[in-house]
């Protein structure tokens, strides 16, 4: 049995169907690609309008020691001045000597002293002798009142002059009882057991009485314990505390330190200088610390981890104040606003709602806000030098 061949008609159309089906596939094809480019040019422009960003972690800032410059004196200080006029009879200490408390430091001449007391005596004798004669003449007036030999009247005027008498013995007397106390005077003594810090006159030099400054003819000062003085800068004066250790150093002795205590705050803040007088304590037994000293002192002040450190590139500021961007767990901004408490250079102390541990971001975008969606870059966050 022989095959139909087929006929032309039927080869042709199955030659278009097949065209067909090629073009379309193609035109499937281009679209494919078109719309796979155009998704992925919206993809990347996406990806572009969303910034990478390299964030950083606060860290606890360690709490430096205060240094601060102080003044040493002495816990005692008396400037010896004369009482009584006259001449340096003779001193008996020199600077440098300890001496112990009612000691003799020097003797002071006073011839004119002397002649006062001499002639405060005399007239004191002289008033007491007219005193009793006045008294017993007054008695015995008094008796012949009772005979009617003399009058009331004259009885009671012997009575007062006999009074007046006795008066003025009195006032001579404590003419005589001053002369006699500032006599005492004549030796300068010491009022506490201590060191003779100056001395001021010589054997000969004329004496006057004063209590101006520079006129102390001694100076006798307690070493075997110490005050020093340092002025606290208002912003650390809440950290000190009566019974606050601190350290002090001079430079005469490098690399050896003391212990001293806070005594007392003087509870008020120099309108000059902003700081508040700090009176501390400082044992002196083994008499290494002078007064009138300058020294470096060392305050323990407790660190309570609550100052966070941030490098300057991390903070926002603007009209708003200072700012900083955190990034939350939905990696969305969050502008926070800080305050900062010391501006150290490379880092800044920065107070405020932020915490260990914060993603914050490290050269913020121009721009930002909260909000906005960013990509933390794939690093390990970096922390700022503490």
């Amino acid at each position: 049995m022989s095959q139909v061949a087929p006929s032309p008609q039927k080869s042709r159309r199955g030659t278009v169907v097949v065209v067909s089906i090629l073009v379309a596939g193609a035109v499937l094809a281009g679209l494919a690609v078109r719309w796979s480019r155009a998704h992925e040019l919206e993809r990347r422009a996406d990806d572009r309008s969303v910034p990478t960003v390299a964030v950083i972690a606060p860290a606890a800032m360690p709490v430096d020691a205060l240094e601060l410059p102080g003044r040493v004196e002495a816990w005692s200080r008396a400037p010896i001045y004369a009482r009584v006029s006259g001449y340096l009879k003779r001193w008996n200490v020199d600077i440098g000597q300890p001496v112990k408390a009612g000691q003799v430091l020097a003797e002071i001449e006073t011839p004119d002293l002397d002649q006062e007391l001499s002639q405060a005596r005399a007239e004191l004798a002289s008033a007491r002798s007219d005193a009793a004669i006045a008294k017993a003449a007054a008695e015995r007036w008094n008796r012949l009142v009772d005979t009617r030999l003399v009058s009331r009247q004259d009885a009671d005027e012997r009575a007062a002059t006999s009074l007046s008498r006795q008066a003025t013995a009195d006032a001579l007397g404590a003419n005589v009882a001053r002369a006699q106390t500032l006599a005492r005077y004549k030796q300068l003594v010491a009022p506490f057991d201590g060191v003779v810090t100056a001395r001021n006159t010589d054997v000969g030099a004329l004496i006057n009485t004063g209590s101006s400054t520079g006129s102390e003819l001694f100076v006798v000062s307690d070493l075997s314990r110490l005050r020093v003085y340092v002025s606290v800068p208002q912003r650390q004066v809440a950290s000190i505390r009566p019974g606050t250790h601190a350290q002090l150093s001079v430079p005469e002795h490098p690399g050896k330190t003391y212990d001293a205590t806070v005594q007392s705050l003087s509870q008020a803040i120099d309108s000059g200088s902003g700081a508040m007088l700090v009176q501390l304590a400082v044992d002196n037994a083994g008499g290494d610390l002078l007064p009138g000293a300058y020294a470096t002192v060392r305050f323990d002040v407790p660190n309570t981890d609550s100052a966070l450190g941030l490098p300057p590139s991390a903070l926002i500021i603007g009209k708003d104040g200072v700012r900083v961007a955190v990034i939350d767990a939905q990696n969305k901004a969050q502008l926070r606003e800080v305050r900062i408490s010391r501006d150290l250079g490379n880092i800044a102390e920065i107070a405020g709602d932020l915490k260990v541990g914060d993603r914050v971001i490290d050269s913020p975008p121009d721009g930002i806000a909260d909000g906005d969606r960013v990509r933390v870059a794939e690093s390990a966050p970096k922390k700022p030098a503490g």
